[in-house]
């Protein structure tokens, strides 16, 4: 690695730390791509580590620093429980350690604040994997915007709800997971401008379920529900409505269908994936499709295609809906990360 670049013309050599199930698509991505070598995993305990490391053909390890000075990897990659990003991401970014981490990047504005600079001061490589923006169905929705198909955007709604993934901090859930959606809808309509918040914590005790009335710059307005009192199962577990003057795209459940429809026309266009589209359908291949595209901007030495300030921006979106909700106000949102 030169100056943020792969100088060797070979496979990128990549490190995965955490040992986990999401953990594992990193080990199945960068040990079976052609342009990447899978050369460590790094995890907490012994016996996990030297599992993962031996179904995936490499080495286990323990210990960062000794990872690190043993392999040498281009690239390292950040899979850990959602509440314990920050000290190891630090510490790499110290080592000057190229990095994709997993969302969310931190739970405290301050941490954010301290990794961003640092990799900024060393002139890290430093990436976030908000891997729904790279579904089918998401890249077709942001092309019918761009070529005007929905005209003047009016207003955006995301719904996202599974099973709880239980941690300490009682907002998980909007930190967690749906930063997601606080990511898609800029994606999609651009900077949210305010929020209003409701939560409820009726289940066990942490906010499961919010609900959250959006303001966008440009005039337009949303709605985002995010829920861990509902199930994976249920069909639409995941939705996004984006409706303008000129007519509406609509995708359900991440990478199964995207609905294309104008105003007046009784008819829909349909996208779904084929009967031998496997690729598409697969929602982790989502993963993948950013790996796609990291790759060649690690190697060229160019900005991240979902730099980390993306995780930073979500995140300060996720605490302003914290101060609507326990202040029973609107907040206004600062556009810039």
């Amino acid at each position: 690695m030169t100056n943020g670049q792969v100088s060797d013309p070979g496979a990128v050599r990549v490190a995965v730390v955490g040992a986990g199930g999401w953990g594992e698509q990193h080990a199945r991505i960068f040990s079976r791509r052609p342009d990447t070598e899978l050369v460590a995993i790094v995890g907490r305990t012994r016996e996990k580590t030297d599992a993962r490391a031996s179904a995936y053909g490499t080495e286990g390890f323990t210990d960062i620093d000794l990872m690190l000075d043993t392999v040498h990897p281009d690239l390292v990659t950040v899979c850990l429980p959602n509440e314990q990003h920050f000290d190891v991401t630090r510490h790499l970014l110290e080592r000057g350690t190229p990095l994709l981490v997993e969302k969310p990047l931190v739970f405290s504005l301050a941490e954010a604040d301290e990794l961003l600079e640092i990799a900024s001061a060393n002139g890290v490589f430093f990436g976030i994997n908000f891997n729904h923006r790279f579904a089918e169905p998401v890249q077709r929705a942001l092309a019918a915007i761009a070529e005007g198909a929905l005209g003047d955007p009016v207003f955006a709604t995301w719904r996202f709800g599974g099973e709880a993934n239980r941690g300490t901090s009682p907002h998980a859930n909007l930190i967690e997971t749906q930063c997601h959606g606080l990511d898609m809808l800029e994606l999609f309509f651009g900077p949210i401008s305010s929020v209003m918040a409701q939560m409820t914590a009726k289940t066990y005790g942490a906010y499961s379920t919010i609900a959250v009335a959006l303001e966008f710059t440009n005039g337009a307005v949303g709605t985002l529900l995010g829920s861990y009192d509902s199930s994976y199962a249920y069909p639409d577990s995941q939705l996004v409505e984006l409706n303008g003057t000129l007519g509406r795209a609509v995708i359900h459940d991440t990478v199964r269908s995207l609905s294309l429809q104008s105003v007046g026309d009784e008819v829909a266009h349909v996208w779904q994936a084929g009967y031998f589209n496997d690729e598409a359908r697969y929602f982790a291949g989502t993963f993948d499709r950013h790996v796609d595209r990291l790759i060649p901007a690690l190697r060229d030495g160019a900005v991240p295609p979902v730099p980390a300030s993306a995780g930073r921006r979500a995140l300060a979106l996720a605490k302003a809906i914290i101060a609507s909700y326990e202040g029973g106000v609107r907040v206004e949102t600062a556009v810039t990360s």
